[in-house]
């Protein structure tokens, strides 16, 4: 049977921020164990890609702002588990992130149940007006020069949910 956890992953930034995902992430994240990934953007380098294919085939990338490369990686995706819909993006592409009455317009705009988006670098997931929003924060801990507060650290996390229940999101 395949597996039904998507791995919400982004703003990895290797090698420009961050050398590599760390080495307990990476043996979690053993082949056969992830139905299907969704990259947020910012996967600047094509070893990182290689392995994020290797977790999982099915593979699904939204261009992040660093991804210059990446020139036909669309801004935003939709994918569907059963009867529950999944948009993802980067962030920047969102008029004002974290402004909870403007993302649940752009969930509406995507119509979905769960909106994922990156670009801050910090995990967050929280509820609202029935609808689940997710950022996996920046896999690696890569450094961001916004969206921090002062002492703050950078702590590598990325997200899995299970394809059907929204609400077995977590970080690790």
């Amino acid at each position: 049977m395949t597996s039904r956890l998507v791995l919400v992953i982004g703003d990895l930034h290797i090698p420009d921020r961050a050398m590599d995902i760390p080495a307990k992430f990476k043996k979690l994240l053993g082949p056969g164990k992830i139905g299907q990934t969704l990259c947020l953007g910012n996967l600047t380098d094509k070893p990182t890609y290689d392995y994020l294919r290797s977790i999982s085939p099915d593979l699904k990338i939204v261009k992040g702002r660093f991804d210059a490369d990446a020139t036909s990686l669309p801004l935003a995706q939709t994918v569907t588990h059963g009867s529950l819909k999944i948009g993802f993006l980067e962030g920047f592409s969102m008029v004002a992130p974290m402004e909870m009455d403007l993302m649940l317009a752009e969930a509406n705009k995507m119509d979905v149940d769960v909106l994922c988006w990156g670009g801050t670098h910090r995990f967050d997931a929280f509820e609202y007006e029935n609808k689940f929003f997710v950022n996996p924060g920046s896999a690696t801990g890569a450094f961001t020069t916004g969206w921090v507060g002062e002492g703050e650290e950078m702590v590598p996390s990325f997200c899995l949910m299970d394809g059907v229940n929204p609400s077995a999101a977590y970080a690790s």
